[in-house]
């Protein structure tokens, strides 16, 4: 039993240095618009974090807003999480703006840097049409509720929630420092480090968080949440409608090209996705359509540039209107709006141009070139046959009038290896 004296010590020894270690740290790092794979990647950090036990989740925050419904999911899953969530606002140019407010005051310790800011919750309708597709009762009935669903975040968490219900009725917006004179936030931090010392020894979650030298382990995203999350921005749905538009117009002028059209169907099916979670505004839209529909019909009856020259004009203001009622962390810069639009413009005087051209052309192969030439008869032709000369070949011919050798025929049509002819009538 002695030589087990040693062992036993040693083993008490190491439990009482993994007791004195710190638990690990959780971080991740939320940067952009909020939707679904936003949402899905919280949950399951969160997830994680409990598994593993973590001391809490640090989430770094930094959004100009996204869907009501991905925020509530969030909110839900930090209610649901056995791991204290700390949502951090930072850096220092952040902002915590719309559904980042819902958020930030759903999180079991709500910290920001200096200078940043939170605010503006006030609820915008996503997809098609916007808030515009609302009438006032609607409107209503919407802030109401995103109102009802604050006030409720604001008081579980113990937070201000005058202050929060006039965030979203008021678009009221404050900055970190204003955020902790009106307890709306727990504490200011200047980085990670000053995080977690500021965090130790706070209570949360029935515990006492221990951060104090805490090590931070990342939870990264999963590939499917960081290509979702890529995707959902202004800029990349408007590449992703030209693709569309190209690819799909261009596989229309050009039959046959496939890789066009695939590469349009698959741009157009993820802009469809992007628009239930972007604020659209279908004047914008409707603007872009129609420039696509002067592009086309200018092609077809040339106006000496004059339907192009109102196409062009209406897809720049289109793409200006695309998100232009949207809040400010929606809309489309400049510097992608005027190249697109000059690109679209060559795009559908050249490429598609001259794709429709060429359809449009006479047919110069196979034997209906021979339609309606004129040659000379070889021998006698009648309803029984005859010969002639045609295109470096000789054809087989008959005709309901008998032609004398040498007489000019005209080709009316063709059956198989054989002409029907006819004799030509000479003008003087």
């Amino acid at each position: 039993m002695k030589h087990w004296v040693p062992f036993l010590v040693v083993a008490m020894a190491c439990g009482c240095a993994a007791d004195l270690r710190a638990a690990d740290v959780g971080l991740i790092r939320i940067k952009g618009i909020i939707g679904p794979a936003t949402a899905n990647y919280i949950a399951r950090a969160a997830e994680v974090a409990a598994r593993r036990h973590d001391a809490c989740l640090i989430v770094q925050l930094d959004t100009p807003g996204g869907s009501l419904d991905s925020t509530a999911e969030i909110v839900q899953a930090f209610y649901d999480s056995s791991a204290p969530v700390v949502v951090f606002v930072t850096p220092s140019s952040a902002r915590a703006a719309s559904a980042g407010c819902f958020i930030t005051l759903a999180a079991d310790v709500a910290a920001m840097a200096p200078h940043t800011h939170i605010g503006a919750a006030h609820p915008v309708v996503f997809g098609p049409g916007g808030s515009e597709k609302l009438d006032d009762v609607e409107k209503l009935k919407m802030v109401n509720d995103a109102s009802s669903f604050i006030r409720g975040i604001a008081e579980k968490r113990g937070r201000n929630a005058d202050w929060a219900v006039s965030s979203v009725r008021d678009s009221a917006s404050i900055t970190a420092e204003e955020a902790l004179d009106s307890k709306v936030i727990d504490l200011i931090a200047t980085d990670t480090e000053d995080l977690l010392r500021q965090l130790d020894g706070r209570e949360s979650k029935g515990g006492v968080l221990k951060t104090a030298g805490a090590r931070i382990v990342e939870i990264p995203m999963a590939a499917h949440e960081r290509l979702f999350q890529l995707l959902a921005t202004p800029d990349l749905m408007f590449l992703l409608m030209l693709v569309a538009i190209y690819g799909i117009i261009g596989e229309l002028s050009s039959p046959g090209a496939i890789l066009p059209g695939v590469a349009g169907a698959i741009a157009l099916i993820l802009a469809l996705y992007l628009a239930t979670i972007l604020p659209l505004n279908l004047t914008g839209v409707a603007l872009i359509g129609l420039a696509m529909v002067l592009f086309i019909i200018d092609i077809y009856a040339p106006t000496h540039g004059v339907l192009t020259f109102g196409g062009i004009v209406s897809f720049f203001l289109g793409a200006l209107m695309l998100f232009n009622r949207a809040e400010s962390g929606f809309r489309l810069s400049l510097a992608y709006i005027i190249p697109a639009t000059l690109v679209t413009a060559a795009f559908f005087i050249f490429v598609v141009g001259a794709g429709l051209r060429a359809q449009l052309l006479p047919v110069r192969a196979g034997g209906e070139i021979l339609l309606g030439k004129a040659v000379p008869a070889l021998g006698r032709i009648d309803g029984k046959g005859g010969r002639v000369f045609v295109e470096g070949e000789y054809w087989n011919a008959v005709s309901d009038t008998p032609v004398e050798p040498g007489q000019t025929v005209e080709i009316v049509g063709r059956q198989g290896l054989v002409l029907r002819v006819k004799p030509k009538q000479l003008t003087s």
